[in-house]
């Protein structure tokens, strides 16, 4: 087999990579593969070291059979009747890949979307750790500048993730409540960092109803903040299915904590998870939202960048300020958050992909084929529902 790592083209550039030029050699020694990579001036790693670990440095990849990135392909950089990965951002009918859905059929290229390739269910490769990592960071660096307590270093500016560990020292917290949402990797990555700051985890009554003298979190999930209607047992099967049955009460979890770090998924049906009312009698000094969920958190107003990531929330007005004033609160919504540690998140990915997704490509394992989302020139099966946002 011969596999090319394609050069990230999206802009901004991406600096992250699906294999570090270590486990590249580690797939050409364990798999006698070869591998090609397309030169790059803002990878992550030099291209001497894939030269030096036995790759061959190829602007063509023509004759490659496996093609390798992380975000969007470029249209024009799609080369006809191959085989691609990378995360093409077109399941959920998002309108600004259709012409690149549209490109990856008619030039008959089959595509293998990294986010949907699941076992039982569960994603099995992606950045999730590492966008809990960086967010929790970045609430205690905003939390900083809130509070004017203390000053941490921006992660981006850090080499690894050795070096965010070390900055992390610097924190300086006194009784502060931290809440956490989610159960999947990105919160594990944001407990990750809260477990390394020896932050105590306390159950949701405790959360709720005490105070402390040293600082706390609490980790919910959707069984947590919502409640049906009728008070009857939660079914998370019955919530997926209809969530207009039940009410959410994660503002009950919001009045007294002073960081919120947001690290769950959200089913859009289910509605509003927090209103501009529900912040007004919430202590909260920080939100770091990884979920970005514009529309459904209020204090999101919208995704912020990496080179400018935060913005205040007025609560009373439910507008944006300047995050110093005494009525906001301070929101980081940064969407690509793993690219502020761009090494160390590439390792964590090529790791994930050398052990579970690779033997799953040279079998044609059912989750590979069921994360196809087209070739042959048509859409497969599973992914029909996508005719229609094609046609519009």
């Amino acid at each position: 087999m011969k596999i090319g790592i394609i050069r990230e083209q999206k802009k901004p550039f991406d600096k992250r990579v699906c294999l570090s030029p270590q486990q590249c050699k580690e797939l050409i020694d364990k798999y006698k593969v070869k591998i090609f990579v397309q030169p790059s001036s803002h990878r992550c790693f030099d291209d001497v070291d894939y030269n030096k670990y036995g790759c061959c440095l190829k602007e063509d990849l023509q004759e490659c059979d496996l093609l390798l990135g992380i975000k969007e392909v470029p249209i024009s950089c799609l080369i006809p009747n191959k085989k691609y990965m990378f995360f093409s951002h077109t399941i959920k009918k998002q309108e600004y890949n259709r012409d690149l859905l549209k490109n990856l059929i008619s030039k008959n290229i089959k595509m293998i979307d990294y986010e949907v390739i699941k076992n039982k269910g569960k994603r099995i490769i992606g950045f999730g750790r590492f966008a809990g990592i960086v967010g929790a960071y970045n609430a205690f660096w905003g939390y900083g500048l809130k509070t004017k307590k203390f000053k941490i270093n921006r992660a981006f500016k850090l080499n690894n993730f050795d070096a965010v560990c070390d900055e992390l020292s610097k924190v300086d917290l006194i009784n502060e409540k931290i809440l956490v949402t989610g159960k999947g990797k990105v919160a594990r990555g944001v407990m990750e960092i809260l477990d390394f700051l020896k932050i105590k985890k306390i159950n949701k009554n405790d959360f709720l109803c005490k105070e402390f003298n040293y600082p706390v979190y609490c980790n919910i999930d959707i069984l947590d903040y919502y409640k049906r209607k009728d008070n009857g047992v939660f079914s998370k099967q019955e919530f997926y299915e209809k969530p207009f049955l039940y009410n959410c009460v994660l503002k009950d979890f919001i009045k007294t904590p002073s960081i919120f770090i947001a690290g769950h998924f959200h089913n859009s049906e289910a509605g509003v998870l927090l209103s501009k009312n529900d912040f007004i009698k919430s202590n909260l000094k920080v939100v770091s939202d990884i979920s970005c969920d514009i529309g459904f958190i209020s204090c999101t107003l919208r995704e912020s960048t990496i080179l400018d990531p935060i913005y205040g929330y007025n609560y009373n007005k439910s507008i944006e300020v300047d995050y110093s004033l005494n009525d906001s609160i301070l929101v980081i919504a940064v969407s690509n958050l793993p690219c502020e540690l761009p090494l160390d998140s590439s390792i964590d990915f090529g790791r994930t992909f050398i052990d579970k997704i690779f033997p799953l490509l040279l079998n044609n394992d059912k989750n590979i084929i069921n994360a196809t989302i087209c070739k042959d020139g048509k859409l497969t099966e599973k992914y029909i529902y996508l005719r229609d946002f094609l046609l519009r």
